[in-house]
């Protein structure tokens, strides 16, 4: 096989692994921007802050293209990311309605001692976590939220 053949095999292969990688990162692309259209659809008076993130009561809502077993929080913030790569972030004292579901991740990253609430349906503490903690939790049950 020539030189120039190889080269033409080569760059051939090289486009087609791009175009792949491009189709890959605008379909999780779309992906988010479905779940953020369904979210605001489910929440009138909420708004779309950029391409992954909305506001919601509280905070806002960071919706993810993949799960990360870890999750970051800024200081003096509550972050939580559920089962469907939803990441809500806390950082408003007050006591709010849930809406995560599934297996996930959360960060209390408030200062030092702060406790943050997590409630039943029925508005019964569920458990709680004192800052600085992180850990995993099933959100599917907690329906309410008290931050701080």
């Amino acid at each position: 096989m020539s030189v120039r053949k190889v080269a033409g095999v080569m760059v051939a292969a090289v486009a087609l692994a791009g175009s792949q990688l491009l189709a890959g990162s605008a379909s999780a692309a779309s992906g988010v921007q479905g779940r953020i259209d369904s979210y605001l659809a489910a929440h009138p008076g909420e708004r779309q802050l950029a391409a992954d993130k909305a506001t919601m009561p509280g905070g806002t809502v960071t919706f993810a293209a993949s799960d990360a077993a870890a999750i970051s929080c800024s200081a003096g913030h509550l972050c939580i990311q559920d089962g469907n790569g939803k990441r809500y972030d806390y950082y408003y004292c007050g006591y709010y309605d849930f809406y995560g579901i599934g297996d996930g991740y959360f960060n209390n990253n408030q200062s030092s001692g702060t406790v943050a609430r997590f409630y039943n349906e029925n508005g019964t503490e569920r458990w709680s976590s004192r800052a600085p903690q992180s850990g995993t939790a099933s959100w599917t049950p907690v329906w309410h939220i008290r931050p701080c």
